[in-house]
């Protein structure tokens, strides 16, 4: 032993076969290290919403906040004005789950309707004219737009209708706007400029004629480049043709889903763009109360790329209460126009939009004699099943009523309250449902024609998916340089 001691070699040998033990012990004898778990994005009840009414004047406001929210809160509703003028004062809305109506004047501006704290979560507000005589003639519609950084609408242009682009900048800060239109020949540039600077308190309505005269269709960016805008666009078609607010596209996706598209006769046209640099084949696929299907020799579109094209569904829905899902290689946005019947039509629009995971809240549904409101659903994926509460304006709410969906069916349901009136309606996603997509029909039946006009089922503004907070010194930490790549 003492030799082996002596020797080096066979010293660092006992010194590797000591440390072989020691860690064979410690190996044996661990204990379990469980994984730090990665926190999922948690839910967070909204608790402050604003939202702006473009043109409310001789329109129709309603509001309403969902019951169910938890401490106290407060929902208001004034005339957006510029720092210092002076306007009407706020009006409060009473509780969660009451109808709030007013009809507005003429020559009021644009009415901005928030909340905090309990009446913030699933505020919704829409506004809704009525008119039967003149160039704009029918229902017309459109839920109050969130002010935010970007918004698309798809619909006719302006050598097919007089299109009227609406922009408040309902905050204290100033903004600045960018208007980029896609025709069916490509991108447009204007000789007047596309951009537009919008003081607090300001507000615009933009002829998009005076930006682009010639394009018979067309999408429309409207996006910030500081600070946020609330945007909505009316198109007008003339001659007794109707008019209707184009709703809010759902963005640029390689799949998109066009709800809300009511049964009866009439034309259905589908509008499809491209935004990006790239040609693409659009497949198109209806989805109705019996299942999916492909319309002969409308089975695809080719939309080039930054322009905007469009495809007759009329015979190809056969007048169903349907849905579009569309897929293709590159993102596009989407939107249909549906007209109605009778010797003066009235016209309606929906477009592309999300599942409506948290639920959805359309504020403006009326009922009674030659009125009528309702619901088309679709499951495109899986079976569904949803919960529907009305509202009424007067009275206590009817017991809610669950809906199932069949997967792969359109569904429609009528939406009639004892009493019938106005009321507001909440659908509901259950527990293990599949995604639901959706729209609200409101049509009304006068001796010339059929008035309508649709409202695609948008999520409601009573939840807010946020990130996971994690403690880390990254934040504090400077970044890392970054290594200097050799040349070759």
């Amino acid at each position: 032993m003492r030799a082996l001691i002596e020797n080096r070699f066979g010293f660092l040998a006992l010194v590797l076969i000591a440390l072989a033990a020691l860690f064979g012990v410690a190996f044996v004898t661990r204990q379990g290290v469980a994984p730090v778990p990665v926190a999922a994005p948690g839910r967070v009840a909204v608790e402050s919403v604003s939202t702006v009414c473009p043109d409310p004047a001789g329109a129709r406001v309603s509001a309403i906040t969902p019951p169910g929210g938890k401490g106290d809160g407060v929902a208001t509703v004034a005339e957006v004005a510029k720092p210092g003028d002076k306007t009407p004062g706020a009006t409060r809305l009473d509780r969660p789950g009451v109808l709030w109506q007013r009809e507005v004047p003429g020559k009021s501006g644009p009415v901005e309707v928030s909340g905090t704290g309990a009446m913030a979560a699933g505020l919704e507000a829409a506004q809704t004219t009525r008119r039967l005589t003149g160039a704009e003639r029918g229902l017309a519609g459109v839920r109050c737009a969130e002010p935010g950084a970007g918004t698309w609408f798809v619909g006719p242009g302006p050598a097919a209708a007089d299109v009227t682009l609406y922009l408040t900048n309902a905050d204290a800060a100033e903004t600045i706007v960018e208007v980029l239109i896609y025709a069916g020949e490509g991108p447009v540039v204007s000789d007047r400029g596309n951009s537009l600077v919008l003081a607090p308190g300001e507000h615009r309505a933009v002829r998009l004629r005076d930006l682009a005269p010639s394009p018979l269709v067309m999408a429309v960016e409207v996006r910030t480049i500081s600070g946020r805008v609330a945007a909505s666009a009316r198109a007008v078609l003339g001659k007794g043709k109707g008019a209707d607010w184009l709703p809010a596209s759902a963005g640029p996706a390689t799949t998109v889903v066009v709800p809300g598209i009511p049964g009866g006769g009439g034309l259905r046209e589908l509008y499809v763009t491209a935004p990006g640099e790239s040609d693409t084949t659009v497949h198109v696929k209806a989805l109705t109360a019996d299942g999916f299907y492909a319309m002969k020799n409308r089975e695809s579109l080719d939309v080039p790329a930054g322009s905007t094209a469009s495809l007759d569904l009329s015979t190809g829905i056969g007048g169903q209460p349907a849905a579009v899902v569309l897929t293709a290689e590159v993102p596009v946005v989407a939107g249909v126009m549906a007209t109605g019947t009778g010797a003066k039509p009235d016209v309606a629009f929906t477009a592309g939009a999300p599942a409506i995971e948290f639920g959805s809240v359309v504020a403006d549904n009326r009922g009674g004699k030659g009125v009528s409101s309702r619901l088309i659903l679709s499951a495109p994926a899986a079976a569904a099943k949803v919960r529907v509460q009305a509202l009424p304006r007067k009275g206590a709410p009817p017991p809610a009523v669950d809906v199932e969906i069949p997967a792969a069916r359109t569904k429609e349901i009528k939406l009639a309250p004892p009493g019938g009136g106005d009321f507001s309606v909440v659908v509901t996603p259950l527990p293990r449902s599949g995604p639901v997509y959706g729209g609200r029909v409101l049509d009304e039946r006068t001796t010339d024609g059929l008035l309508l006009t649709t409202q695609p089922l948008a999520l409601a503004r009573t939840w807010a998916v946020v990130p996971p907070v994690l403690e880390t010194a990254d934040v504090v930490l400077p970044a890392a340089p970054a290594q200097p790549i050799a040349a070759r």
